[in-house]
């Protein structure tokens, strides 16, 4: 099965929290779990902290691009429309939240659990919780809008610049 990122276009494949592209980012994977999508992440040593704890970046980081990428793929859903269709949807975050409940340990994978609160108009805003053994560590809610015809036009039309 492939991932929600794996549909994005090259062009639009270049972000730290989820661009397949960006060979030093974190290139996190959703998948829908009937009407709830789910990241599994891993964190590296380097994603620290205080020892043993994961960096409170990184979770934010999580958090957003899982809801961009839910956000995409919950618009496609309502649109009843495969995710490798044109014209592609995109989605950027125009407000996140994230409440740290307790400290997140590195030591096991996390998982984020996405499910759409809302869709109106091109605005969709999905509550994210990451968990780490079954445990709620923090929880977030992103606010993401569609990416502007315009600007998905200019991006698609200009030659993606390798980041590295």
């Amino acid at each position: 099965m492939k991932a929600f990122q794996d549909y994005y276009p090259d062009e639009v494949s270049y972000c730290y929290g989820c661009g397949r592209l960006n060979e030093h980012g974190l290139q996190i994977k959703s998948y829908w779990e009937g009407d709830e999508a789910v990241c599994i992440y891993q964190p590296r040593p380097y994603h620290m902290a205080v020892p043993g704890y994961v960096y409170g970046g990184l979770i934010a980081s999580l958090i957003d691009c899982h809801g961009t990428g839910t956000a995409a793929a919950a618009m496609y859903r309502a649109q009843g429309r495969a995710m490798d269709t044109e014209p592609p949807l995109r989605f950027l975050t125009a407000s996140l939240h994230v409440d740290y409940l307790k400290p997140t340990p590195i030591d096991r994978p996390l998982e984020l659990r996405a499910r759409v609160k809302e869709i109106k108009g091109r605005k969709v805003i999905v509550s994210i919780d990451l968990l780490a053994h079954d445990e709620v560590c923090a929880r977030g809610e992103i606010v993401t809008v569609q990416v502007p015809d315009e600007l998905m036009a200019r991006i698609m039309g200009g030659a993606a610049s390798d980041p590295s």
